[in-house]
């Protein structure tokens, strides 16, 4: 079974980035530009695993979070955090909205891969 994964960070580079690693892998991969166009995209597709950034315009990682959440057809879903923050209050603000896991900038993308897997599985 080929995994969906939905990115969203504000960032070309890093969107570029993640594109890299999760398809080399064997991945398919949905990328939005912030957290508006993540509940854009989400009304399009059931992903798998769910990666977000958390500074974002618009609507920041934490408010996406919560949009996801709110939605009971996506509740399930594994969302991961990866951001340049490391505070452990927002890491909290995180879990609390409903994240998964957090991984900070910059990635490895082996690890990366690896703790998709294991949040999906």
């Amino acid at each position: 079974m080929t995994l969906t994964v939905l990115t969203v960070d504000d960032s070309r580079t890093m969107r570029d980035m993640l594109r890299l690693a999760l398809t080399a892998a064997g991945m398919n991969v949905v990328q939005a530009e912030d957290g508006v166009h993540g509940v854009e995209v989400l009304a399009t597709c059931q992903p798998d695993c769910i990666i977000t950034d958390i500074n974002m315009p618009r609507m920041d990682g934490f408010g996406f979070i919560e949009a996801v959440r709110a939605d009971a057809s996506k509740q399930m879903v594994p969302i991961l955090v990866l951001t340049t923050e490391s505070d452990a209050e927002k890491k909290q603000k995180a879990r609390t909205a409903g994240a998964t896991g957090w991984i900070t900038k910059p990635f490895e993308p082996e690890k990366l891969v690896s703790v998709v897997k294991r949040v999906v599985a």
